[in-house]
């Protein structure tokens, strides 16, 4: 029995005919560190490709789980060293749902605000459209436009009949759509936020494995370089939040002091709404025209309105385009031309996820030409 699987595994495989019946050799396939590795190389990168493709819709809620993660790590080592003496499932869950509440209670501040608002806005135009309005007396205190402004209301909105003619103007269907189309954007951007603080949870939980993954890739792809490269990248994420909030929060508490002075009404709400929208572009511009606007409405004077106005777009204007990218540019390691262009090219370029890619890609291209590119040359001393 032996002797017949020795001699069967000592036969060689039958030849194959090819062309006209020359007998030639089946060549094997190509087994070579470089085939396997280029191999590897086309594989993973289709890989990669269908798990972006697949996960498009979710890339905006991990990237800013990613940023908020990379930003608040210090502050979380330090909440779960004092909770639970070091980082565990307990305390990163504890601290995301700390970073939601603090997410979370600006957005409910102005969805309450606008719901108040909501009866007055009904009333006002069923008022509009049986015996119009009369010319409320702030408008007449504004300082810039009130003649116009008076006219257009006495020729649009005084006379029920012209009320009425413009209420018809706006189209109840277009209007229901809007709300509907409003409503189910809420509904995603609601779903998109849960998302990320559910992938918050697991970086956190998990942060340590998952940045000892990514320092250990860039040292295979780049080697050394390539951790001062992921290090750099880490810095400018967390230069550009601390910028934001710092500079967010003073500009909320200096426009806040313009509330008190002015006597605007609700002014802590308002200033903490200010403070708020102040991290998003534009966002404190809107607040603070809100608040100017519901000050004159209310009866205050016309001058105090402007005032407002003013001294917001003032401290808006000076900490935007000065403290911002003079902040960024300090914490992340980027001049001042590239702290700015990285910011507001960001903005242009990626919505409001650019306001932190756009220093992280400036700051990655400082690394490569700095370090990669111009490295300098260390020539030993001759013994």
């Amino acid at each position: 029995m032996t002797d017949r699987l020795k001699s069967g595994a000592s036969k060689k495989p039958p030849l194959k005919k090819i062309d006209g019946g020359n007998a030639a050799e089946q060549k094997p396939l190509p087994t070579g560190a470089a085939a396997r590795m280029n191999a590897r190389v086309v594989l993973a990168l289709a890989l990669l490709a269908l798990a972006l493709w697949t996960a498009a819709g979710f890339l905006p809620a991990l990237i800013w789980a990613a940023i908020l993660a990379t930003s608040l790590w210090p502050a979380y080592i330090k909440f779960a060293t004092r909770i639970t003496s070091s980082p565990s499932s307990p305390a990163a869950l504890v601290f995301t749902l700390v970073v939601a509440l603090i997410l979370f209670t600006p957005m409910s501040l102005a969805i309450y605000q606008i719901a108040q608002q909501g009866d007055l806005l009904v009333g006002w135009l069923k008022r509009a459209g049986e015996s119009g309005i009369d010319v409320p007396d702030w408008l007449a205190r504004l300082p810039i436009a009130a003649e116009s402004l008076q006219q257009w209301w006495r020729s649009n909105l005084s006379d029920p009949k012209a009320a009425t003619e413009w209420l018809k103007s706006i189209n109840a269907d277009n209007a229901s759509d809007l709300f509907r189309t409003f409503g189910g954007q809420l509904l995603h951007r609601l779903f998109l936020l849960f998302f990320s603080l559910v992938a918050l949870f697991v970086l956190l939980r998990n942060g340590r494995s998952i940045a000892g993954r990514v320092l250990e890739t860039c040292d295979r792809l780049f080697g050394e370089a390539g951790e001062g490269l992921a290090e750099k990248m880490v810095d400018a994420v967390r230069g550009t939040v601390n910028g934001t909030v710092l500079v967010a929060a003073g500009e909320g508490l200096l426009i806040g002091v313009g509330y008190l002075v002015a006597g605007v009404p609700q002014a802590i709400v308002f200033t903490i709404l200010t403070t708020a929208f102040a991290m998003l572009p534009f966002g404190a511009w809107l607040a603070f025209t809100t608040a100017a606007l519901v000050l004159v409405s209310g009866g205050g004077s016309g001058l105090a309105a402007a005032g407002v106005f003013i001294w917001g777009a003032i401290v808006m204007f000076a900490g935007d385009h000065f403290v911002w990218p003079t902040l960024v540019g300090d914490s992340a390691r980027l001049p001042f031309l590239f702290a700015f262009i990285g910011i507001f090219g960001g903005l242009a370029a990626f919505g409001l996820l650019g306001l932190f890619l756009g220093p992280v890609i400036m700051s990655a291209l400082l690394v490569v030409w700095r370090e990669w590119i111009f490295r300098p040359v260390t020539h030993g001393k001759a013994g």
